[in-house]
């Protein structure tokens, strides 16, 4: 998985610090009592020539302030109380975003706590990176209090006619950091359509702020909505803008993160096989889910006499690092393959001194399957991975093999093949151990997990490999299948499944 922090914490302890220290220097300054100025004492020169010369007293130009004693206090604590309240729902708000570690996550805690501080129930946030560069993260908008079919009628209303979309189409430095519309419908000059839209979803007023990160750039806008004309006062706005600095940060890293996780996904998929091999007797399908860590792999080869190498497997560490060491040794596990692939085991062995010798301060668990077709029997052996699954009418159930280390963890691996005959109509699961890390369980009940998922398989998909592995996925995995594939945010462990079913 990559070494880029998931989560990036924002801090403003530095700015209450800094607020308060100002906030009782000014209350102290505004509100102590004028008193009355000592008069200043001067020595007093001897008489000549008759002359007095004692100075007269200066008269006071500024009268004494008459007020209850305790008053100038109480105003100053009722202001600090006041700060020291709007500082810790901004503290809190800020926390609350830095635990966010996906962007879906982050954009629907920034119009939240938008909404929160300018007093409203409506609202949306459009990430909209100014450079375009990067084509791995589309514009993306996120509404709170409005469906999709709101969404949907708010795009169709010119940018130009938007507050939001004013701020995004800025090109003047400085850039406006804020545009708030207290009675949309009073404008004279309104956009037809913006006029349709706002009377058929029911808002009067919009605010909306600027998401300028100091590095990124402007990377997106929020507004909000209200139901009547109104306009967040000074104290809201500016709570809100340093929200939205803030926001602007985290989102900038996050965007930077998915950046990265969608590259080096590119990498690994160029690094796998472009397609799976047809093979009489047998059907293949895969299911490559990437989550950032970039390690698990897959592949399916033609071998000798009508023969099928199949390999699932996973290496350790993290980021292009762990994405060549991959490719090193699926290539090399390859080229074992064809030489002696009917032997599993000394296939293993040989990747084992590979590794050894080249990178000893890496491992890697791998399971590997000679196949038979035209016999229905596969010979495999595997370094400290799971075990395959059988699925089919009468049984499902897991492969007994036994239990062997890694390769690269012990001075010498070894460990003994296991053979299989699979029935007609039965499919082999070959899967990584990121399918059952993703379910976040233990080991135990993520099996059991699995199990009961191939188990639950409808009779109707049982003769599409593809339609089994799908049907695993949406059961196995927390969020389903669908928001476990490539680019998937919010998990760092890759998934792999190869489905073989014998005809």
């Amino acid at each position: 998985m990559l070494d880029i922090a998931s989560v990036v914490r924002v801090h403003v302890d530095a700015l209450i610090v800094a607020q308060n220290h100002l906030v009782v220097c000014d209350a102290i300054a505004r509100n102590a009592p004028v008193r009355k100025p000592v008069a200043m004492s001067a020595p007093h020169m001897p008489k000549v020539a008759g002359i007095d010369s004692a100075l007269p007293a200066p008269a006071h130009t500024v009268a004494a302030l008459h007020e209850p004693p305790g008053a100038p206090v109480v105003m100053i604590q009722d202001r600090l109380a006041g700060w020291v309240s709007d500082l810790t729902t901004l503290h809190e708000l800020t926390e609350r975003l830095a635990k966010t570690g996906s962007m879906d996550a982050a954009l629907n805690e920034v119009v939240r706590a938008g909404a929160a501080l300018v007093g409203s129930s409506r609202g949306l946030v459009v990430l909209e990176p100014a450079s375009r560069a990067d084509e791995h993260i589309p514009r993306t908008t996120v509404g709170l209090g409005f469906s999709h079919g709101d969404l949907g009628q708010l795009e169709t209303v010119p940018r130009a006619a938007t507050s939001y979309g004013r701020l995004l189409d800025e090109t003047t430095e400085p850039a406006t950091a804020a545009e708030s519309v207290g009675d949309v419908l009073g404008d004279p000059g309104l956009d037809p359509r913006h006029r349709e839209v706002a009377v058929r979803l029911g808002y009067s007023a919009t605010y909306a702020v600027s998401l300028t990160a100091e590095t990124a750039g402007r990377i997106g806008a929020a507004s909000w909505f209200y139901d009547e004309p109104a306009e967040p006062v000074e104290r809201q706005r500016h709570l809100v803008g340093l929200y939205a600095r803030y926001a602007a940060e985290h989102l900038a890293r996050l965007l930077e993160l998915e950046s990265t996780r969608a590259r080096e996904s590119t990498i690994a998929d160029e690094l796998l096989p472009g397609r799976l091999p047809r093979v009489p007797g047998v059907r293949l399908a895969v299911r490559h889910r990437a989550g950032g860590d970039g390690g698990d792999w897959y592949d399916a080869l033609p071998l000798p006499d009508g023969a099928l190498g199949l390999a699932v497997g996973s290496v350790s560490g993290s980021g292009p690092s762990a994405l060549a060491a991959m490719g090193r040794l699926r290539a090399s596990l390859r080229a074992y393959a064809v030489m002696e692939g009917e032997d599993p085991v000394a296939v293993l062995s040989d990747l084992e001194l590979l590794l050894r010798l080249t990178e000893p301060a890496r491992t890697a668990t791998v399971l590997f399957a000679h196949t038979e077709p035209a016999s229905r029997r596969i010979v495999l052996a595997g370094a400290g991975h799971a075990p395959p699954l059988i699925v089919g009418e009468r049984r499902t159930e897991f492969v007994e093999t036994s239990l062997s280390a890694p390769l690269g963890m012990l001075s010498c691996w070894e460990a003994p093949s296991v053979a299989v005959s699979p029935a007609q109509g039965e499919t082999v699961l070959l899967y990584t151990d990121g399918l059952l890390r993703r379910t976040g369980d233990p080991m135990d009940r993520a099996f059991a997990r699995l199990h009961a998922a191939a188990a639950s398989v409808p009779r109707s998909l049982r003769d599409d490999p593809g339609a089994i592995a799908d049907h695993v996925l949406r059961l196995v995995l927390p969020g389903g299948a669908d928001v476990s594939g490539p680019g998937a945010r919010g998990s760092a462990e890759d998934v792999v499944i190869l489905a073989v079913r014998f005809d």
